[in-house]
């Protein structure tokens, strides 16, 4: 018996389990991990007190050995509920799944092991034949018309995690009803060491697996070429704006070089030491185009070259982190929510002068995202929806209005450095988004300007937004329970030290109260205050994290950093139960 968090817990709850494991599986690796902990009581309940659990955002955590780790069985469990819905729902010529995998640890290794377990399933599988950025499986599930994408990935996380995502027919990620259902058929899936795999040989003569090279990748560049609003501008100034692009050791490197060169970006300076796809991202803590640590040696080659411009993808390729030259030359990094305003304000001005600008254009950002795309779009006559924080929902919209041709997809984001531009792809695409970016810099500075320049006309017009974030690890069984204590603690009472702030509204996305009817449930609570300001709360839904966001508007930069200040003290003191130090 020993102390776990709120409360005493026997390993020999967990004992059998953990010996089954010790005892059936054939994967070395797995097997002397187990050995290692026999006697570590604290690692046998972490690995075995819960399935790794799969949701809307599939499943993600760190590599190892157990039911609440990334592993060889825990993707094959998941493939086989995959397939036991699949034959379940659809004719056979429909059981067709597409996978694709990023340069972490074992994700070729795990990619390979889903499809070997699909085509045991008579299910056709497609899989790229070498590493793959996440929007191009995005694209290849509607190309290929096949029933699921499969990408492994853990997105921006450390290098001791590998993920697995799931897509649906329409390209984007599976939502909660689908979610539901998948998750279903896995549970009823007893035995991970009873399911059963093809043979690679076998399933590559029959014509059941079948390697994807660079068919889909010549397509999507073609695809994604069609975004540039003026061609004219690029070929006759592209030189002119100096690029310096790092894919953080991941899967960006050779679509984006590619893109760049077809539609002629010819001064593209890769960060040379971090060109190469690494699991191990040895130049970087976290490989986060967000965090201004992963930006550093871009840095550098940024200052040798002189560089206008520069750019980062995460591992999967699906995030982009931007920096631009201030007034003064000095190098800034832009957040997500600046990033998506201008380029809205690029394509939607651009658009509207070449008189392209549809009468039913419509942005989608996330609840938690800036209103400043909105005013802009706004003055274009561009109206815009919220949905839930996750760009699934995104990509769920899109289906929708292609589906009724009711409205037209133009831009969509979120404040996590995720954008999509051209709804060919139904997931946030760092590639084609840095295309954009790269031509809305050149047309600012062929005009005497910059992106930040753009940025603050654009503050001096709609005002000073400003927001930041807090993220709270909260790992284990212990992190769980102080998540669930946390939000519903905030839900008996309103906060006393945001009431003095003025709270306006709160809405409820699990309950239901003061939400929006077409958004479904979710546990999240977003505080709307006095003076353009407010907060939100919600647990992660990919990481074990308490995510808090932050956001509001004021005349100038230094009225906004003073709300901010007082609004992240406010939402501080109502956490210090649960933690005295945060800040």
């Amino acid at each position: 018996m020993y102390e776990h968090g709120y409360e005493t817990i026997s390993t020999n709850e967990y004992e059998p389990i953990f010996l089954k494991w010790r005892e059936r599986s054939t994967i070395p690796d797995l097997r002397e991990e187990l050995t290692a902990i026999e006697q570590n009581p604290d690692e046998i309940i972490d690995r075995f007190y819960k399935n790794l659990e799969f949701g809307t955002g599939g499943m993600r955590g760190v590599i190892g050995a157990g039911l609440n780790r990334m592993n060889i069985y825990t993707v094959r469990k998941a493939t086989q509920g995959l397939a036991n819905y699949i034959n379940k729902t659809t004719a056979p010529a429909e059981r067709k799944v597409v996978i694709a995998y990023d340069s972490r640890h074992k994700s070729k290794d795990f990619a390979q092991e889903a499809a070997l377990v699909l085509v045991n399933n008579s299910i056709k599988a497609f899989l790229f034949e070498d590493i793959t950025p996440t929007p191009l499986l995005s694209f290849a599930v509607r190309e290929l018309k096949t029933f699921f994408g499969i990408v492994v990935t853990a997105s921006h996380n450390p290098k001791e995690y590998n993920g697995y995502k799931v897509y649906c027919s329409h390209g984007g990620q599976i939502t909660d009803e689908l979610a539901t259902l998948l998750t279903a058929e896995i549970e009823r899936i007893t035995d991970v060491f009873d399911i059963g795999t093809a043979e690679m040989d076998k399933a590559l003569n029959d014509g059941m697996l079948i390697w994807l090279k660079d068919e889909i990748l010549n397509k999507y560049v073609n695809a994604t070429q069609k975004l540039i609003l003026n061609k004219q501008l690029i070929t006759q100034n592209s030189s002119d704006l100096k690029v310096v692009y790092s894919p953080l050791h991941g899967t960006g490197l050779v679509p984006l070089t590619k893109l760049f060169a077809t539609c002629g970006f010819n001064n593209l300076h890769p960060v040379a030491e971090q060109a190469k796809a690494d699991p191990d991202f040895p130049t970087v803590v976290s490989p986060n185009p967000e965090e201004d640590a992963a930006a550093a040696l871009s840095l550098q080659t940024a200052e040798k070259i002189d560089a206008d411009l520069i750019m980062l993808t995460d591992p999967d390729a699906d995030r982009l982190g931007v920096i631009v030259k201030d007034e003064k030359g000095r190098f800034v990094r832009l957040t997500g929510n600046q990033i998506g305003a201008l380029l809205i304000d690029y394509l939607l001005q651009t658009r509207s002068r070449l008189n392209t600008l549809p009468a039913n254009g419509v942005i989608i950002k996330t609840i938690v995202t800036s209103d400043l795309g909105v005013e802009i779009a706004a003055d274009y006559g561009v109206k815009h929806l919220d949905v839930l924080t996750g760009f699934k929902y995104i990509g769920e919209q899109i289906a929708d209005f292609v589906k009724h041709a009711e409205h037209v997809f133009l831009f969509g984001y979120e404040e996590s450095y995720g954008f999509l531009i051209g709804d060919f792809v139904r997931d946030k695409d760092a590639i084609q988004t840095a295309l954009c970016t790269a031509e809305a810099a050149l047309h600012h500075k062929t005009n005497g300007s910059g992106l930040y320049q753009r940025l603050q006309e654009l503050f001096a017009r709609y005002g000073y937004y400003l927001e930041d974030q807090k993220n709270i690890h909260l790992t284990g069984i212990a992190g769980q329970k102080t998540i669930k204590n946390i939000m519903e603690t905030l839900r008996q009472a309103l906060p006393q030290p945001l009431q003095r702030l003025g709270i306006i509204s709160v809405k409820d996305y699990q309950s239901g109260v003061e939400t929006p009817i077409n958004l479904p449930l979710s546990d999240v609570l977003y505080y709307r205050l006095q003076q353009d300001s407010w907060c939100c709360v919600r647990p992660s839904g990919t990481e074990p994290k308490l995510k808090i966001y932050f956001g509001v508007r004021e005349k100038n930069r230094t009225a906004a950093e003073k709300r901010l200040a007082q609004l992240k003290e406010a939402f501080f003191t109502v956490l210090q139960p649960w933690f005295e130090d945060i800040r």
